[in-house]
């Protein structure tokens, strides 16, 4: 394996998770809030089918992103072509990691102090510049745990988008996909490469990570 071909498969790596993180985050947050500022009929049940792409297995996950966007799914009419994309691959990392980054945001805005936004609220602001001013800015240790977990979850993702994105070489080859591939293909030498990156990826990322959670305690 050469050097290019491995920073090429790590990068896609980092790529496909940053991206992954990036479409879960803003319906997380929002849903994590709502979950944590409401009490509902039914709550128990909306917060178990959240959670449902983390407990399924993760091949069933990539198969309902199969259906839903393959030629024959209801998105088909918009002539958009993801299926065997990296997009695709970072959109089943997003819908893996998603349950995580939606519990961690409900937990941290459940400890923020409703007394604070009712004070906001008090002082003139509307009920969003509340959120974005008092409410996300106390949370914003958990939201932040939640976006790691969700990142360090796609980087290693492998089932949903195996199914949905493919192994292609150079497109949708990301590390855990290629550390299969090569087993599969008796290359245990490149196997041992990738595994050795896919470690030294993912503890770079906890650290840079971890001390960002120091800073904004």
């Amino acid at each position: 394996m050469s050097a290019g071909e491995l920073l090429g498969i790590v990068g896609l790596t980092a790529r496909v998770a940053l991206v992954a993180t990036v479409l879960a985050l803003p319906p997380a947050v929002a849903l994590g809030y709502w979950l944590a500022r409401r009490d509902f009929r039914g709550r128990s049940l909306v917060q178990a089918v959240i959670a449902l792409p983390m407990v399924v297995p993760p091949v069933a996950v990539g198969l309902g992103l199969l259906v839903l966007l393959g030629p024959r799914g209801p998105f088909a009419g918009l002539g958009i072509q993801i299926v065997f994309t990296w997009w695709a691959a970072a959109l089943a990392a997003a819908t893996v990691g998603f349950p995580l980054l939606v519990r961690a945001c409900e937990q941290s805005f459940a400890e923020v102090d409703v007394a604070y936004e009712s004070v906001a609220r008090s002082l003139g602001l509307g009920r969003f510049q509340t959120f974005l001013r008092v409410s996300l800015p106390l949370a914003r240790r958990g939201v932040l745990y939640g976006s790691l977990l969700c990142f360090a979850r796609g980087l290693g993702e492998f089932g949903a988008t195996a199914l949905v994105a493919g192994i292609m070489p150079g497109r949708t080859e990301t590390l855990s996909l290629g550390i299969w591939s090569r087993v599969q293909l008796g290359d245990e030498m490149g196997a041992l490469v990738l595994c050795s990156a896919s470690f030294v990826l993912a503890l770079t990322s906890m650290l840079v990570a971890e001390g960002w959670l120091r800073r904004a305690g």
